[in-house]
Formats: structure tokens, sequence, C-alpha cells
């Protein structure tokens, strides 16, 4: 398994524990959480049991979600080796006949149960969460054998439900696992595991892409090249990813539209918005459903909030930051008749050199340990943003990637993703000691700025050179 150690070892260490055990796995959806614990916990699990898709149950039946649910609740059952009886009628009666099979399987080893994509199997006025609660409160809390592992990629219903339960259910995890997609060097391993040889230019335009996801990596096929495997994925007829994007929030949201109207107004400026703009653009009132909508986008990794430099802690933007639904609303979104190799005949288009460009910047805030790393500040608190000032009198200028540091350093980063070493001209010379100037005047007397570059394949000497005190590269950032 590739990059998952730290998880492996905490899910051991709560396995070999005589105490009940309660563990949450979130985050992405087709980040791996499922694989984790199967391949973990390979021939050790008790009984598993995943919720029915809700994208799958509204195409198979009208009928009721609850009774779908319960119905395959009890076919689990069966599998793991239940005597045969009846769908039971809610879910009181589901958890409490798998109280009843685990009893009589109790021979004193550890029986672990795992429940995959839980959120699903809440649907409306189900009593779900009363039968959960009681089932862990009442029964599975006090069994020192016990282990209890649940699985959900709506992180928002995990967060909300589980771990900041104000009822029958608070404090009562006793581990959470947030899942987080490969870093660059996870997803170089992954590639290499398989056999199919990237290049690390092309591994990170792939994670401008795919994000680090490794279901999407999955589909990789060896001996092609980026752009075939690109082309093949959501350009091609029945391409495996041409549908994954709205079934990604069909699958994790109640009201998916609006959260992609959300992602969709986003995807037109990388620095992102006010939530003022947002409400203005989609038409939807500045209020708790907004707000509740932003909180579910960021909890599940598609956006980010931030405040950026200079600015009052109330003046918050929202900035769209999973690489997917970037490229998907760049390339796909309200495109029709594309051709089936889209993506090889336009590589070295300038629509998708601009795209890298801007793509690269995300790739970057997603490495910003990294980055610190290479500056050797991987000790020193800071706050990362993009930033901008506009003026009448004034050119203005627009920063990349500002990390302002606690040592009284803010590094004002360039980002350049090019495909040889970087050249400073005259003329950009210039724009950057602009913009170090209006910097300047924008900080402490106490503070210093340092010009940092962050591009590929390192810098080109030359007598303009010089005046970046640090410049972080491509190998970097795989570190």
């Amino acid at each position: 398994m590739i990059g998952r150690n730290k998880e492996i070892k905490e899910l051991e260490r709560l396995y070999n524990s005589d105490e009940a055990q309660f563990v949450a796995v979130y985050g992405r959806r087709r980040v791996g959480k499922t694989f984790l614990i199967d391949e973990t916990f390979r021939n050790r699990i008790t009984f598993r049991h995943a919720g029915l898709s809700p994208i799958e149950m509204q195409e198979a039946s009208s009928d009721r979600p609850v009774h779908q649910q319960l119905q395959a609740f009890y076919y689990s059952l069966l599998k793991a080796g239940m005597k045969k009886s009846h769908v039971p009628e809610d879910w009181l009666e589901a958890f409490f006949m798998l109280e009843r099979y685990l009893m009589e399987i109790d021979d004193g080893g550890k029986q672990l149960v795992f429940l995959d994509e839980l959120p699903w199997m809440d649907t409306p006025k189900s009593g779900f969460i009363t039968a959960f609660e009681s089932f862990w409160n009442g029964w599975a809390c006090s069994r020192h054998n016990f282990m209890l592992v649940i699985c959900g990629s709506a992180n928002s219903w995990i967060l909300d439900k589980l771990i900041n339960n104000h009822g029958g259910l608070y404090n009562r995890l006793t581990y959470e696992i947030k899942l987080e997609p490969f870093k660059l060097t996870e997803c170089e391993e992954y590639l290499e595991s398989k056999n199919i040889r990237l290049s690390r230019y092309d591994i990170a335009q792939s994670y401008m892409i795919f994000g680090g996801i490794p279901y999407y990596l999955n589909f990789f096929k060896k001996g092609y090249s980026l752009a075939q495997n690109v082309d093949e994925l959501f350009f091609s007829k029945n391409g495996r990813l041409a549908l994954e994007y709205d079934r990604l929030f069909s699958s994790i949201f109640n009201n998916p539209d609006t959260m992609k109207k959300i992602i969709q107004v986003l995807a037109q400026r990388s620095a992102g918005l006010t939530r003022q703009e947002i409400s203005e653009k989609i038409k939807i009132k500045d209020g708790g459903t907004l707000t509740k909508s932003l909180n579910a986008l960021i909890v599940s990794d598609f956006i980010e909030e931030y405040v950026p430099f200079g600015y009052s802690k109330r003046q918050k933007y929202y900035k769209l930051i999973d690489p997917f639904c970037i490229f998907y609303n760049h390339f796909i979104y309200n495109k029709v008749d594309l051709p089936k190799d889209f993506w090889q005949q336009s590589v070295v288009s300038s629509e998708i050199n601009t795209w890298r460009g801007y793509a690269f910047e995300n790739v970057c805030f997603n490495h910003i340990s990294q980055i610190k790393d290479s500056l050797g500040i991987r000790g020193v608190s800071s706050t990362e943003s993009a930033w901008s000032k506009r003026e009448d009198d004034e050119q203005g200028a627009q920063i990349d990637l500002l990390i302002s540091r606690k040592d009284n350093v803010v590094n004002m980063c360039e980002i350049k993703f090019y495909s040889d070493i970087f050249t400073v001209t005259k003329q950009y010379d210039a724009i950057l000691r602009h913009r170090r100037n209006i910097l300047e005047e924008a900080t402490s007397k106490k503070t210093i700025v340092h010009s940092t570059l962050i591009t590929t394949y390192g810098l080109k000497y030359n007598e303009y050179s010089g005046n970046f005190d640090n410049v972080v590269t491509l190998d970097d950032l795989f570190k």
C-alpha cells in the first residue's frame, strides 16, 4: 500500500487494544478509504456492510429508500453467516440482529465490524442515527474484544452526526482518520508500482487533473502517454470518468445542483470570491443555507476559506482547490462535440498552457509543507494566501503566493510552470521589482520580503536572476 503507513500503524494499534474501539475514516470520495480498511484488516473482518448509493437506488427502484437499505443490510448478515430470518422492519431491529449474530459467534477473539458509506444508510425519516446510537451505547461499547470501523465520503455528515455530535454519540469516537489525497511523491510511487512511466513534469500535470486521487490514477494504462490517458478517461466514447463529476456530487450532497453552481462560479476566478460575490452570482440569499453549503464544501475538501494577506479576518474568500473540479469546469463543463483525442490535439495550445499556469499554482498550495521544507522553514509558523492590490493611480500587483512567517519574513512567491529552465528578462525584472515595492509598503517595517521563485527546472543565471532570494523546483515538491 502506498503512502498510508501512519494510518495502518494506528489502525493496528487500535485493533490490538483490549478496549472497545469506534473508529471513523473519512475523506474525499475515491481517496481510498475502503481500500485502506480492506487491506489493513484482510481476512479479519467479522461483518461488513456498505450502504447503497443514493444514485443507484434512484435508478433501480421507486421503493422506499429505507426499505432498500434495510434489505441490503439483511443480505449482508446472511452473507456473513447469520441464519435465514426476515428483512428487519426498522434499524433498531437491524442492529439487534447484528448484535445477536455477533454474540452467537463470539469465541473471545477480536470482532471487527466494518460499515462502509455509513452516511448513505441514514435516509430521511429512517431513524438510523437513533438505532446506531443504541447499538454502540447499549451494546458495543462495553465489549472489550469489539472494534467498529465506519467510513464515509460525506464528510459533513461524519462531522455533524459523529465527530461533533451533541447527542447520544457525543465523544463516543475513540479515533478518527481523515484520509488525504496523495502528494506528488506518492503519485509517482503509485504509478511506478503499476509500471507506468511518466516524467515528473507529466506527473505534476496529472496532479493538476486528477488531484492525487488513487482511484483515478488506477485507470492509467501502461504504455500510454499522459495525453493518451486523459483522452481515454474523459473524451473517448464511454470514458471511465466522463460521468464522474455529476456522480461525485450526487453521492455526497443532498443538494448537488446548488453545490455544483458554487463550484462553477469559483472555477472562474483562481483567487476565489467573497460569500457576497458567490451569493450574487448563483442568486442564493446570503444566509444560513449558503453558509451550510460552503461549510459542507470546505470539509469535503472541494474549496477552502482563507483571508488574503493584509485583509481583516472578516474579509474571507472562498477558493476552489479540488484539481479534478477545476479541470472539469475548465475543459468539459458545457462543452459539446469535443473530439475523442481532444487532449492530444490541444496539448500545446495556448488555452492549455494558460490553464497549466493556474493549475500549477493550485499544486503549490497543496504542497506548502514541501515548499517550506525546501526553504528551510519547516518549523516556522506561517499563513499562506494569494494577494493583489489595485489602485487607480498605480499599476497594482498580483502575487501568486505569499508565505507570511512569524519570523518577520514574507516569501513573495512567483509560480511558473515551464518546460525548460526559467529566464528572467529585463521586462519581467521590472515587474518583479514593482510588485516587491508595493508589498513592502503594505508590510510592517520589521518585516523583510524575500523574492522566491517556484518553477519546474530552476532558474537560468543572468544579470537579473540574483533578484530571487530563493528558488524551489519541481523536484523539491516531490520530496
